[in-house]
């Protein structure tokens, strides 16, 4: 039986905490944007945008961000 071939998400997911404490899970980030040697540097830059984006529609800003993560990806379920 051949391997299964793996799926390429169009996305990589982020938890980013911020200064005051706060944290959000699961921010997308376009995979395409991660792509050569600054490996996930690019990614501050695109969440920070976003959070200018969400305090503007919500009319409360977003703190400084203070550290990213790569979200860890959930384990594969176990077959019966």
């Amino acid at each position: 039986m051949p391997p299964k071939k793996r799926i390429l998400s169009s996305f990589v997911m982020f938890d980013v905490v911020y200064e005051d404490g706060s944290q959000s899970s699961n921010r997308k980030v376009p995979a395409s944007e991660l792509t050569g040697l600054d490996g996930d540097m690019p990614a501050q830059a695109i969440i920070e945008a976003q959070d200018r984006e969400i305090g503007l529609a919500s009319g409360r800003p977003r703190g400084k961000i203070k550290q990213i993560i790569r979200t860890p990806a959930k384990p594969a379920p176990r077959a019966a």
